[in-house]
């Protein structure tokens, strides 16, 4: 099993956030979206948030990859509206790449 973490912010306006919250309710999301998830090998996925800062687990199966899933991802049109849908609400941290939504973090502690 990997464990990755990734950090995301979103736009700081409280009701696009509680809108944001709603859409990521477990009887929100929509199930093409659930599928896609763990078809790529995702075995387990957290979001948390605080403010307008999003903060992502992901716990996976070792042959998981980043690039697999975003050409999964690229390829199912359910996926892309979405991601569309959802860039109303995000928006890039300051150090992401131009486009890029979730950025990984690197890990500084383990107790």
């Amino acid at each position: 099993m990997k464990q990755y973490c990734l950090a995301l912010d979103l736009v700081d306006d409280p009701a696009l956030i509680a809108e944001y919250i709603h859409w990521h309710k477990s009887e929100h999301v929509w199930p093409e979206i659930k599928r896609s998830i763990t078809d790529c090998g995702i075995t387990n996925m957290e979001i948390y948030h605080t403010g307008n800062r999003l903060f992502m687990i992901m716990q996976t199966t070792d042959d998981f990859s980043f690039e697999t899933k975003g050409a999964m991802d690229a390829a199912n049109p359910k996926v892309q509206q979405w991601e569309a849908l959802m860039w109303k609400f995000q928006q890039a941290l300051p150090s992401g790449k131009p486009g890029e939504k979730w950025v990984l973090m690197d890990k500084i502690f383990q107790l």
